[in-house]
C-alpha cells in the first residue's frame, strides 16, 4: 500500500525544520561544523551528561562504543534477545561473541537482572542493555551486576531519548535521563524516532577517556578536522587510530537541534495517546499491553500490544492493513534469526513467545485521538469475530489442538 490512512510513525516536521536546513544551505558548509558542534552541546545539556559525539547513525554509536571499550576477539557482550539488529551485528563486527540475555516477562519486554548475573563467565567483558520501547529497563539492578563483576556497561537508548529514571531510594528523588546511567549511551535519530533527522546518532559519556577515544574513532583518528582547517586553526593532522567515516553533517544536525526544542512536549503527546490505546485496548481479553505499572518515566517510542497467541495476532495485522492503517513487530528473537543461530541459546523462552505475538501499533504526536479509536476499533472487530466462531465451532479459534 503506497499510502496509509494511519502510518506507523510521522516525524513532527515544520516551518522550523525547513528554516533549519535553508540555514544550513545558505552557510554553504554542510559537513561536520558548527551545527554538529551545537547540537552535541545541546544534546550533552539535555541529558546532563558531560560529552556527546554526533555520528552517522545508531549503528555507529554501537560500533564506535565497543571499539572505545577495547571489546574485540575472544570477549563476550551479554545483550537482550528482544532488539533491533544493531547491537548484534556490531558485537561480531568487533571479533566478539553476543551472548542473548531473556527479557524479564511479556509484562516487561527488557533484558532480565537475573539472567545477566547468569551468563557471566571469565570472557564476559560488557554488558548492553536496551530501553525496549522507550522504558527503562531495571537499570539499577543491572549497574550493580557490572559493578561487582568490573563489566562496562552500554546504554541502547536509541528507543528511549528523553525517558528518565527517577530513584525512589533518595530521599529528594533525582532524575537521570536515559544514556546518562551506564558508561557510553547510544542513540539513534532515525526516521520513526521520538527525535528524527532521517539518519544519525549520538554516544555520550562522563568518562573524559571514552569521549577522546569516540571523536578520534569517528572521524579516521584525525587529530583535527576540515572545519578546522576551513577556519585557520590547524594546517596539518595526525592519525592518532584507525577509525571510521562516521562522522555526522550539518543538515542533520540543524534539523536535530530543532527536534530537540520540541521532545518534551511530543513525548508528552504520545504518553497521552499511549494512556488512551490501554483505555480502549483493557477490554480485550487475552491481550497484554506491556510497562502498565512501569516505574520510572518513558519516551513512549513504541506502541506494542501482545496479542492472545501467534495466530490472533496474524489476523489482526491482516485486517489492519486492508483497512489502511500501518503496523509492525518490533522484534525478531535475534537467536531465530539464520545470521544468528550459531549464536543461540536455548532458554529464551519469553524472548520467543514474545517476538510471535508482539504486534506494533501506530504512534506518533501529530495523531489524533479518533486515530487511536480507528485502530482499536479494527482490532475489536477481529476479537469479535474470533468470538462468533467459538461459539459456532465451540473451540477457540488459534487452538493448536
Amino acid at each position: 500500500m503506497s499510502e496509509w490512512r494511519v502510518p506507523l510513525s510521522e516525524p513532527d516536521y515544520g516551518v522550523e525544520e525547513e528554516a533549519a536546513v535553508t540555514r544550513v544551505l545558505r552557510s554553504k558548509w554542510l559537513s561536520m561544523g558548527p551545527e554538529v558542534q551545537s547540537f552535541e552541546k545541546e544534546f550533552a545539556e539535555f541529558l546532563g551528561v558531560k560529552h556527546a559525539v554526533g555520528v552517522s547513525s545508531g549503528t555507529a554509536a554501537l560500533h564506535l562504543s565497543y571499539l572505545a571499550l577495547g571489546l574485540g576477539p575472544e570477549d563476550e557482550i551479554i545483550q537482550p534477545a528482544i532488539n533491533f539488529v544493531a547491537a548484534a551485528n556490531m558485537s561480531v563486527a568487533v571479533g566478539a561473541t553476543p551472548v542473548f540475555a531473556d527479557i524479564i516477562s511479556l509484562h516487561e519486554p527488557t533484558i532480565c537482572p537475573a539472567e545477566v548475573e547468569r551468563k557471566v563467565t571469565p570472557r564476559t567483558n560488557a554488558v548492553v542493555v536496551m530501553h525496549y520501547g522507550g522504558y527503562l529497563c531495571r537499570i539499577s539492578d543491572i549497574s550493580e551486576i557490572c559493578r561487582r563483576h568490573s563489566l562496562p556497561l552500554i546504554e541502547d537508548a536509541c528507543h528511549a531519548v528523553g525517558a528518565h529514571y527517577r530513584d525512589s531510594d533518595q530521599e529528594s528523588p533525582y532524575r537521570m535521563k536515559a544514556g546518562n546511567l551506564g558508561d557510553i549511551g547510544c542513540f539513534s535519530f532515525f526516521s520513526n524516532k521520538n527525535l528524527a533527522t532521517g539518519e544519525g546518532g549520538m554516544a555520550v559519556t562522563n568518562r573524559d577517556d571514552l569521549a577522546e577515544r569516540l571523536r578520534f574513532l569517528r572521524s579516521h583518528g584525525m587529530t583535527t578536522l576540515s572545519w578546522d582547517r576551513h577556519q585557520g586553526d590547524a594546517a596539518t593532522y595526525d592519525v592518532m587510530l584507525h577509525g571510521f567515516n562516521y562522522r555526522f553533517d550539518e543538515i542533520r544536525a540543524a534539523l536535530g537541534r530543532t527536534q530537540l526544542k520540541k521532545l518534551e512536549r511530543n513525548n508528552q503527546l504520545r504518553k497521552q495517546l499511549v494512556s488512551l490505546y490501554r483505555r480502549e485496548l483493557a477490554a480485550l481479553p487475552g491481550w497484554i499491553v506491556p510497562f502498565d505499572d512501569a516505574a520510572g518515566y518513558g519516551s513512549y517510542h513504541l506502541m506494542v500490544a501482545v496479542a492472545p497467541d501467534e495466530q490472533v495476532r496474524g489476523r489482526v495485522m491482516k485486517r489492519l492493513k486492508e483497512v489502511g492503517i500501518q503496523t509492525s513487530m518490533h522484534y525478531p528473537c535475534l537467536s531465530d534469526l539464520k545470521a544468528f543461530r550459531r549464536f543461540a541459546a536455548c532458554d529464551l523462552r519469553n524472548s520467543c513467545s514474545f517476538s510471535r505475538r508482539a504486534i506494533t501499533l501506530p504512534l506518533y504526536p501529530t495523531m489524533t485521538a479518533s486515530q487511536v479509536e480507528e485502530v482499536c476499533s479494527a482490532i475489536f472487530s477481529v476479537a469479535a469475530q474470533d468470538e462468533l466462531t467459538e461459539v459456532a465451532t465451540g473451540s477457540p479459534r488459534g487452538d493448536s489442538r
